[in-house]
């Protein structure tokens, strides 16, 4: 018997058993792939309050470390089903618990064309700061008009001999501090309205065919292709014990609570207007507050 199961092991999940941890509380943490979540591929953070820059892998290793410190118990294994009585259902084992906190955050969204999956790693990334460097002198392009594709994009520029950068619409969503550093950027050309149809090369991309909004095609010789179109859930598993919008995000009707009580959703997992580390943070301290709270008080 677990106080609280904390499922997945990204900043939100980590963050819920340090508060928990520290308030003598028997945790479980569940996590299918690595700690650290998406975070760990930020090249670095420079809007985390108190901290003036730090690399995404060293804030994760940091939060990490600061659990085992306090002995955390985290198992590597895949949840299946969570269940109203509070049992977790994994690829290997059950556990039971009092309270469950869901912090399982989102996968890269895909382009969904023909050979996007046969190309991961032969041309095809989801993760500038991962692959980046493979493509020194290279030619690349990135999709997408949010915060990580502009990021991306001024990123890669650093690294690439050039750069496209690819939107399906004429304007842009990021923040204006990184569109301003983009256009200092001389290598880096946008290609807008536009999205990307097909990937062409044998046994590595070789290049991309783009069309327009007005139905223009084009061929371009790429190495390397970044896809940075956003996030999304895998939260179907748990939709026997939560709501789930038309999103897949898992709905909360009182901040971090879900419809069955003592089963909480946090971070990039649940609806919310702001996706940040500190919004994940923040989600994580709170719901393991209040499943503290919910616990000491049935005492």
């Amino acid at each position: 018997m677990y106080d609280i199961i904390v499922i997945g092991a990204g900043p939100a999940g980590l963050t819920s058993a340090l508060y928990a941890l520290r308030a003598n509380k028997k945790v479980l943490v569940l996590e299918s792939k690595t700690y650290g979540g998406k975070i760990v591929n930020a090249s670095k953070i420079e809007n985390y309050p108190g901290i003036l820059e730090i690399s995404g892998f060293d804030f994760a290793q940091n939060l990490y470390n600061q659990v085992k410190k306090l002995g955390v118990e985290i198992k590597f294994e895949t949840v299946n089903k969570v269940l109203e009585d509070k049992r977790v259902i994994t690829n290997n084992n059950e556990y039971q618990g009092k309270s469950i906190i869901i912090a399982t955050g989102s996968l890269n969204r895909k382009l969904n064309i023909d050979r996007e999956e046969e190309l991961v790693g032969k041309g095809i990334s989801y993760c500038a700061t991962c692959d980046g460097n493979f493509y020194k002198n290279k030619v690349v392009a990135v999709v997408g008009g949010g915060n990580t594709a502009i990021e991306d994009a001024i990123y890669l520029s650093n690294i690439a001999s050039k750069v496209y950068l690819i939107h399906r619409r004429d304007e842009f969503r990021s923040e204006k501090k990184y569109l301003n550093e983009l256009k200092e950027k001389n290598n880096v050309e946008l290609i807008l309205n536009s999205k990307v149809v097909s990937l062409n090369g044998i046994d590595f991309l070789e290049s991309i065919r783009v069309v327009s909004s007005d139905n223009t095609s084009k061929d371009i010789k790429v190495n390397g292709l970044f896809i940075a179109i956003g996030q999304e859930p895998q939260n179907e598993k748990f939709k026997n014990v939560v709501d789930l919008d038309e999103f897949g995000y898992i709905k909360t009707v009182s901040e971090v609570c879900t419809k069955t009580k003592g089963i909480y959703a946090v971070g990039d997992t649940r609806v919310k207007e702001l996706r940040q580390l500190t919004t994940a943070i923040s989600d994580g301290s709170l719901a393991a507050t209040l499943a503290i709270k919910e616990m000491d008080n049935a005492k």
